[in-house]
């Protein structure tokens, strides 16, 4: 995917608003007195937001019906999600479809001779690689002087009006922040890990390989009974810890991106592909290394269920195995492609 964002910036000067060319990560003044250190939190039931441009045309007719029709249904797989009136855009088949083809278990799959915490490593910074580029976007400043995303648009770290996202301070107090503002720290709180030389190690030296599991002794294989994910390549022991809770944050800014900006901007950019393409890809490799458990994906759920029925998530990997295909079938086909 190293060319994957190569038509943004020329998408983004032809787009109404025109983002300022110099624009960086934006420094939110009410996290500089350190309080809020930690990017654990809980999740509730509130309400989020979206912005929708009227400068911008409008979004196009979606053949899916509302669900007051699929209600009469005695097989309403769908019900048990309590999706809004009329349904998202993007569980719209049409608007699901990828810029990339072929097996995404290619790319996610752990190849057998890279030890596991090198390839954990460096699944944390590609992700996060690929998912920054999508928040810039929303971070660009409109000829308002706002950005797509602000406290006002965006009052909760929310995703859809099931979930909402609490961030954690010094003593451990959830207290709701706006997106921007969750965003951003997270942001500061992943860079610091990664650049963190005791959690991710970046001493040649320290590389280790893969063990053959068919031609070493299993005593070998796992270093004893202590052994854990990176020991062999010098990463500490709460490594794993720490790149579960990356994930959970990373997909937690996913999900607030679809519910609350897959229209505008993404949408209007032609860049719903792209975002599509690298959220299926992030899934499938955070449930092949189990850095994600199936009740932290619930948000985004009826997507992954539509992908796994259309065949974009494949059959041996672990984001099919725990997809409710009767659901995606029922998306696929109140859209008349069943």
């Amino acid at each position: 995917m190293s060319n994957l964002f190569s038509g943004i910036n020329a998408r983004l000067r032809g787009a109404s608003s025109k983002p300022s060319p110099n624009s960086k990560s934006p420094i939110s003044p009410t996290s500089e007195d350190g309080r809020l250190s930690s990017p654990g939190g809980f999740s509730h039931r509130s309400h989020s937001s979206s912005n929708l441009s009227s400068k911008l045309s409008p979004v196009p007719a979606s053949p899916l019906p509302p669900t007051a029709n699929m209600a009469s249904s005695t097989d309403d797989e769908l019900a048990a999600y309590h999706l809004p009136k009329p349904l998202p855009l993007w569980l719209n088949p049409a608007y699901a479809k990828h810029i990339v083809k072929g097996n995404f278990m290619t790319l996610s799959r752990r190849p057998k001779a890279v030890e596991e915490g090198e390839w954990v490593a460096c699944q944390v910074v590609e992700h996060y690689r690929n998912l920054w580029n999508f928040v810039s976007i929303v971070y660009q400043k409109e000829e308002n002087g706002q950005s797509i995303c602000n406290p006002t648009t965006c009052p909760r770290m929310s995703a859809g009006g099931n979930h909402s996202y609490t961030w954690l301070n010094n003593r451990f107090e959830p207290i709701e922040l706006p997106a921007y503002e969750y965003m951003t720290l997270m942001q500061r709180w992943i860079s610091g890990k990664a650049d963190d030389e005791k959690v991710f190690p970046t001493n040649p030296s320290g590389v280790s390989f893969s063990h053959h599991t068919q031609l070493t002794p299993s005593a070998l294989a796992t270093d004893g009974a202590d052994d854990y994910i990176g020991k062999r390549s010098g990463f500490p022991k709460e490594f794993s810890t720490i790149c579960k809770t990356i994930f959970l944050q990373m997909f937690r800014v996913y999900a607030h991106l679809y519910w609350a900006h897959f229209v505008e901007p993404f949408y209007h950019l032609n860049l719903e592909k792209q975002l599509n393409s690298c959220f299926s890809h992030f899934v499938l490799a955070a449930m092949e290394m189990k850095m994600l458990t199936p009740a932290e994906l619930e948000p985004m759920q009826p997507l992954l269920d539509l992908w796994a029925a259309n065949g974009t998530f494949p059959p041996d990997s672990k984001a099919y195995e725990g997809a409710n295909l009767k659901a995606g079938n029922q998306l696929l086909k109140l859209a008349g492609m069943a």
